[in-house]
């Protein structure tokens, strides 16, 4: 089972940076990094709701499954 993270593509159709995006959610910029490279291993459900409201989008523009 992977969780794909795809911040990246989202923060590009924004046109915003990792800190701003960072700044505005409320977490550290190394926390953000963690999340934003799929090195986490859990994201609280109040980050990605911040995520969304910031991003505009739903949850499943940000994580993608892929079976393995």
């Amino acid at each position: 089972m992977a969780i794909i993270i795809n911040l990246d593509v989202m923060m590009a159709k924004r046109k915003i940076s990792a800190k701003e995006l960072s700044e505005r959610i409320g977490i550290t910029q190394a926390n953000f990094s963690i999340l934003k490279t799929g090195k986490a291993k859990a994201i609280r459900l109040s980050t990605l709701n911040a995520l969304c409201k910031e991003l505009d989008c739903q949850p499943g523009d940000i994580l993608e499954y892929e079976d393995e």
